[in-house]
Parts: C-alpha cells; sequence; structure tokens
C-alpha cells in the first residue's frame, strides 16, 4: 500500500480489492484526482462496474466514512509519533481492529461494528 495520492496506487487498490473479493454493481469514490484519472476510471468501467463520484464539496455523501477517518485520527494517528511507515500501518491495523470488535458504538446501541453487522447477516445452517 501506497502513502501517496497517485492514480497507479488506486488502481492497484481497486484491482486487489476485486480479485480478493469480486466486482460489486458500483464503485463510489470522491472527485480527487487519483480517482479521475483515466487509468483508474478504465480500470472500473472496463470491468463493466459503474463508478459514481461525491459532488465536489458533498461530504454528506460519505458522511459515514468521513466519521471513521475522523476517528482513525483523533484516536489514533494525532496521538502517536510512528517510528517508520510500517509501524504507522501496523499501529492503525490494530486501531481498526479494536474500532470494529471490541469499541462500543453509542450510534450502535452500544454494539461493536462487528456485533451490529453480524447480527443482522443471516444464520448459517450447519450440515446435518
Amino acid at each position: 500500500m501506497a502513502i501517496t495520492l497517485e492514480s497507479c496506487h488506486a488502481v492497484e487498490a481497486i484491482e486487489e480489492a476485486l480479485a480478493r473479493y469480486g466486482h460489486p454493481e458500483i464503485v463510489n469514490t470522491d472527485q480527487g484526482s487519483q480517482f479521475t484519472a483515466t487509468d483508474f476510471t478504465d480500470a472500473v468501467l472496463g470491468r463493466g462496474i459503474a463508478l459514481s463520484m461525491d459532488g465536489k464539496g458533498s461530504w454528506r455523501d460519505n458522511v459515514f466514512v468521513e466519521r471513521l477517518w475522523r476517528s482513525v485520527k483523533y484516536e489514533e494517528v494525532y496521538l502517536k509519533a510512528y517510528d517508520s511507515v510500517s509501524h504507522a500501518r501496523r499501529s492503525i491495523a490494530d486501531y481498526l481492529t479494536w474500532y470494529n470488535q471490541r469499541r462500543p458504538h453509542s450510534s450502535l446501541a452500544d454494539q461493536t461494528p462487528d456485533e451490529a453487522y453480524f447480527a443482522t447477516l443471516p444464520a448459517i445452517k450447519s450440515a446435518a
């Protein structure tokens, strides 16, 4: 994973996600230059996936992700002095695990995101 906002890194990330998780019907991004670049839009549209971009200054279009990144910054990044990029990646990954699995959220009736999400999935029937 890169630490710069170049289109080649966005293409690499989307290709990895598509290989790992399959093709969604739509990909939503903001209007950052890495997402409006031809190589990124071709990587998405060329696979028959619709591409949606938030309107300029339309923070509401992505409010949940923006709120997550605010938490990451104020509860993790701004409190640390990382020794290296690899240290930052490990520490942020640990924070995200804690955020999803251990941190209760008032907006989720004090459940963790994992508890709230997995509770909505249909029960998997065991083979008898």
